[in-house]
């Protein structure tokens, strides 16, 4: 299964070289731009690894470390600082970060960083490649190939989109829950949602018309009313 890795830095173009370079790694990647995100996307996300800018705005990147490290001990940090102080690395690391890396840092180095500190804190079982019950979803008479992001009803081929993929995994790591709608927009969109919840309702409308019987009458995908949507594969 991909490892997670939450990005929080503050800067936009190296946020997303961070976010390019670590996916072409075959990572799963989420970025957060200040300290009030990146503890949101934490919580909601759960990454099995941070990066974690030192200097952020809303809250900094002590804090945040220091507020994770709180509630869990083992989740691995590295922290990222253009501060070269041996006082700043020293309070990083005993705040309870694994590792530390300098800008301007070499993006080899850096995912080189990133395996070892995961080979260390994931369990062996964990870092096995991906099997394939866990590349497919299969819902009645409907097959989901996460890998060649297709779907096959009744044998027939349909196209899905990233977005509709993203959603069905999510939904797969919750089966049976009662999800808000907030929580599925922040794991789904982040902070591109802008709390404009219409544009999940046509996403969840039209994925029913791929996977449900009557999308009319939804059993998979179900409406909660006044919360969100459960999910229940077996309908």
């Amino acid at each position: 299964m991909k490892a997670k890795i939450l990005v929080c830095e503050d800067e936009l173009n190296i946020r997303e070289g961070l976010l390019d370079a670590l996916e072409m790694e075959s990572y799963e990647v989420k970025g957060a731009a200040d300290g009030r995100e990146a503890m949101k996307y934490y919580s909601l996300w759960q990454p099995d690894l941070i990066l974690l800018d030192i200097m952020m705005p809303q809250k900094s990147g002590y804090d945040v470390c220091r507020e994770i490290r709180r509630g869990n001990p083992r989740i691995p940090i590295i922290m990222l600082t253009a501060k070269g102080e041996e006082i700043d690395k020293v309070l990083g690391l005993e705040l309870g970060a694994d590792d530390y890396i300098t800008k301007p840092f070499g993006l080899r180095e850096l995912t080189a960083r990133v395996a070892a500190v995961l080979r260390r804190s994931l369990p062996a079982e964990s870092q096995k490649t991906e099997s394939p019950k866990e590349d497919e979803l299969i819902i009645a008479n409907v097959k989901i190939d996460f890998k060649s992001m297709k779907g096959f009803r009744y044998g027939e081929e349909f196209e899905l989109s990233k977005r509709e993929l993203d959603m069905l995994r999510f939904f797969m790591q919750h089966q049976e829950e009662v999800l808000d709608r907030y929580k599925i927009m922040m794991a789904i969109w982040g902070s591109e949602h802008h709390g404009f919840s219409r544009t999940l309702d046509q996403h969840i409308a039209q994925l029913r018309k791929k996977i449900e019987k009557d999308p009319k009458n939804p059993q998979i995908i179900q409406t909660v009313y006044g919360i969100g949507y459960r999910f229940c594969p077996n309908g």
